[in-house]
């Protein structure tokens, strides 16, 4: 029986074997070679010897600070199609389904080979929350040789990682005999109004709410495309006329796929290409890999660090294949080492097909798939190099959620940052610590609620590499916290490290680090699709070079009065939720802010002056309930007024039937008004017996179900959905519309983490822009896209004269600096002269401006007006075109110094 790991203040995840020998943490790397196989961590201690099959262990007996997250409970036959999960768990559920939870929740799972890969893979299953995790290994922590016992039984999964050839056919072929079935859950996506329908052709459509073509509705038809928005679905003529209206909701339809075994796969392997500049990249390493399985049977031993003669060896073993020899001969310098974030990467990948495997969604992946990495460590010396750089590098880590708990585990693994060296990484996040984090936000547990989460995992990643410098700030980084992170705060990085998830603070950290010379590592998930972007001064665009188009809004006259589909009743009901409960009592409480007492403001009124607010606040105070029993009339009125009298108001002058005339050139024709995607309403009559009226509300909360938030929101939104003919959503689907929640799985997290590692390995080592690689992938398909970082673009203003996003102009002045004299000192400097400079929203010289031609004379203090402790300003600058009538030409920013011994580290 499973027993828990020594005490320590970082939990582990899973239940351990005994072992003789205590979890060690893991060191920096040394100085004098390759780093050594990294020992196992504390989280997944390995037993010392074979072991037999074992027990699975039923969750009762797992320790309560051992796990992750709590197994979800096998459910009874009688369970309701969607089942309570965890709330730890609601992100994972949006992603996979309900189905595909119950499914993970009765599954066992054996995962043998412990080494950087198999905790990897560990990690990201118990994070799912299969029923069963059994873990393998039979050597020391120090050794990465796979075992020969493993424990299966129908139904369940098999992992092996790092293990010989050999076996890994062993394993394939039982693995195949078995035949384990083949579990499907088709999921159901809704194509919006007034988009493309996304649809290939052989998909299926099922149609809803169709008017005179009756008998389609509710069946499911194939579809042939014919542009991207209209398609065919077959014969139609036996069908009732249409009249008008209709919705389709694209089906996925269950699909089975089938494997070739191992042995028929090695000769012929089916491979998935990331990165398409480089096609025989993984028919290369699929053939680099064989030899070296080959090398380690003949010599019961992997290649020696930097060994010329084993790696002229490995070379032989592919003389069949055409393999790259110096891919060859890199392979056998460095396989004995490990590189954490590779282990990363691959692990998430796995993890995700394993979670594939349990539940039977998403499409699985045929049947190889291998990392091309730019990180050739070709010589030893070059790799001491390498780590020493890291041990002294000094990070910003912006945001320490899900991707920021996995990047600071790679850096500990990697020795980024120690002290010893002077090096530091800075974490910030202002979040406190929530239950739906658990699931994912690998380094928190269940203590922790309620906790910050910089600090929390500052503590965690210490237990993992105590020799690093990790300080934990509990800041936003935007313009309110420039005065903490200012230009002397960035001069002291290296490197910025985003784990954000909203674009407004990737674009301002990615403003700050531009404007300071600062690489930039961009990462981030939704569901199970991810992205890396690399961004290196002078060599890359920026994160802000690219725009993404802008996020849709639901028209006000729709949220109003013309719902329709769920999605528009859910955010009326979250915007009569802001007005009750948030915005109407910010109002009163500014007002009492700016006036002294009410006898002063009834005075006021008195004498017909006009106070902003006032009207609301009397309104406020004239309804003020003072007892229970008013607050259930005022709920009662309310009701009447949103689901009654504003409805039968509505539609008396447009009854359902009511046409108007569309007038076109030469014809005239009437249409029904009511007509898709606008509905009729319908009053609702108050009954109390009906269950969405029972409402508590207080201040908006997603994540607490017992302060009746969500109960208002999903109340409101199903009456006004009911009035308005609309199908009712589902409390889990309306928490993540009126909650905004990105959904998420810890697969995804630890993928992109990892790929975005590697690429900080490359800014470190210093390699050539062809090195770097963005990334895109998506899990569920799966597909991956290695791409090459966009080149940084030069803006040419003269045939001598360009700039780039990084380039930054500088002019000292003093105190009576004139604006003509900037002008003079900018083409004295740089060859050119402005024809227009901008401070921020403020035109300080536009020639053509009435009166701009007096203030040429102005100092740049009285124009600008700094605060006493501005040292500098940037300000944009523009430049005649070359041509007549062609527009004005920008220019870099220039950066204005008020005096000549400026301090340019002070902003």
């Amino acid at each position: 029986n499973p027993s828990p790991c020594p005490p320590s203040s970082l939990p582990p995840p899973l239940p351990c074997l005994p072992s003789s020998l205590p979890p060690p943490l893991f060191p920096a790397p040394p100085s004098s070679s390759l780093p050594p196989p990294l020992p196992c961590p504390p989280l997944f201690p390995a037993p010392p010897l074979p072991c037999p099959p074992p027990i699975p262990c039923p969750p009762s007996s797992l320790p309560p600070p051992s796990s992750l997250r709590p197994p979800l409970p096998c459910p009874p036959s009688s369970l309701p199609p969607i089942f309570p999960a965890p709330p730890s768990s609601l992100r994972q559920r949006y992603v996979l389904g309900d189905s595909a939870m119950q499914q993970m929740a009765q599954s066992s799972v054996f995962l043998s080979g412990m080494g950087g890969l198999g905790v990897e893979i560990a990690k990201n299953i118990v994070l799912a929350g299969v029923k069963v995790l059994t873990l393998h290994d039979t050597k020391q922590c120090e050794t990465w040789d796979l075992g020969s016992n493993f424990f299966l039984r129908q139904d369940d999964c098999v992992i092996l990682t790092e293990a010989r050839l050999s076996l890994q056919k062993k394993i394939n072929d039982f693995c195949h005999f078995h035949q384990p079935p083949i579990r499907g859950n088709p999921g159901v996506v809704t194509c919006m109004d007034s988009r493309t329908h996304g649809l290939q052709t052989g998909q299926s459509v099922l149609f809803r709410e169709v008017n005179g073509m009756d008998t389609l509705n509710g069946t499911a038809r194939q579809v042939t495309v014919l542009s991207p928005y209209s398609f065919s679905v077959g014969d139609t003529s036996c069908l009732q006329p249409y009249a008008h209206g209709g919705f389709f909701l694209p089906v996925k339809t269950p699909r089975t796929y089938s494997f070739e075994t191992m042995e028929q796969q090695l000769s012929e392997p089916q491979v998935l290409t990331p990165d398409f500049s480089k096609p025989e990249a993984p028919l290369q390493i699929h053939a680099a890999m064989l030899a070296l399985d080959a090398f380690q049977e003949q010599h019961n031993r992997l290649p020696n660090i930097g060994c010329c003669q084993d790696a002229e060896v490995l070379v032989k073993l592919t003389e069949e294949a055409p393999v790259n020899s110096e891919l060859v001969r890199c392979l056998s310098r460095t396989a004995q080492g490990s590189l954490p974030p590779l282990a990363a990467a691959v692990g998430g990948i796995a993890s995700q097909e394993v979670l594939k495997a349990l539940t039977g969604k998403f499409a699985p992946l045929q049947q190889w798939v291998g990392q091309p990495t730019a990180i050739h460590l070709t010589e030893v010396r070059r790799s001491d190099w390498l780590f020493g750089v890291l041990w002294g590098w000094c990070l910003l880590q912006v945001g320490c959620g899900a991707i920021g708990c996995e990047m600071l585990k790679n850096f500990a693994l990697l020795g980024v940052g120690l002290a010893k060296s002077s090096g530091e990484v800075c974490v910030t996040d202002p979040d406190l610590i929530e239950k739906s984090n658990l699931n994912r936000q690998f380094l928190f547990r269940s203590q922790h609620i309620q906790k910050p989460k910089s600090t929390t995992a500052v503590v965690a990643t210490l237990e993992i590499n105590p020799e690093m410098q990790v300080d934990a700030h509990l800041n936003k980084v935007c313009p309110a916290t420039e005065g903490v992170y200012n230009d002397l705060f960035y001069s002291r990085l290296h490197l910025v490290v985003t784990a954000l998830d909203n674009v407004e603070a990737r674009r301002y950290v990615d403003s700050r680090s531009v404007s300071n010379q600062k690489a930039l590592l961009d990462s981030g998930t939704m569901g199970t699709k991810g992205h890396t972007e690399i961004i290196v001064p002078n060599l890359t665009e920026s994160y802000n070079s690219h725009r993404d188009p802008p996020e849709e809004e639901i028209p006000f006259c729709t949220l109003k009065s013309f719902p329709a589909v769920i999605e528009h009743t859910i955010q009326w009901a979250r915007d009569k939720f802001e007005s009750a409960f948030a915005h109407k009592p910010t109002i009163y409480n500014m007002f009492w802010q700016t006036h002294s007492s009410a006898e002063a403001v009834l005075q006021r009124m008195q004498q017909r002056e006009t106070l902003e607010g006032a009207f609301q606040v009397v309104k406020l105070l004239s309804r003020r309930p003072s007892q229970w029993e008013h607050c259930i009339i005022l709920a009662r009125l309310k009701f009447d007024k949103y689901f009654k009298r504003k409805v039968t108001l509505l539609p008396s002058p447009l009854p359902p039937t009511h046409t108007h005339t569309h007038t076109h050139t030469h014809t005239h024709t009437d249409s029904l008004f009511w007509q898709s995607p606008k509905r009729p309403p319908s009053p609702i009559e108050f009954d109390l017996k009906d269950s969405l009226l029972r409402m508590s509300p207080q201040v908006f909360e997603k994540d607490d179900d017992l302060n009746g938030h969500m109960d208002f929101v999903a109340s409101a939104s199903s009456l006004r959905a009911r009035m308005y003919s609309i199908e009712v959503a589902d409390r889990l689907k309306t928490k993540r519309i009126a909650g905004k929640i990105i959904p998420a799985i810890a697969t995804a997290t630890a993928a992109v983490a990892g790929l975005v590692s590697l690429e900080l390995v490359k800014v470190v080592g210093g390699y050539g822009f062809e090195s770097f690689n963005n990334c895109f992938f998506n899990l569920a398909i799966p597909v991956m896209v290695l791409t090459e970082a966009a080149p940084v673009k030069r803006t040419q203003i003269r045939e001598d004269i360009s700039f780039s996003i990084w380039d930054r102009w500088t002019v000292w002045g003093h105190q009576h600096f004139s604006l003509s004299d900037f002008i003079n000192a900018v083409l004295v400097n740089y060859g050119i002269e402005p024809t227009m400079v901008v401070h921020g929203v403020k035109m300080l010289y536009v020639p053509v401006m009435p009166g701009h031609n007096k203030r040429l004379k102005l100092t740049m203090q009285k124009l600008i007006k700094p605060s006493v402790d501005r040292r500098y300003v940037d300000l944009t600058v523009s430049f005649a075109p070359e041509s007549d009538g062609d527009e004005d030409l920008p220019g870099p920013p220039v950066r204005y110094y008020f005096s000549p011994d400026g301090d340019a580290h002070t902003a």
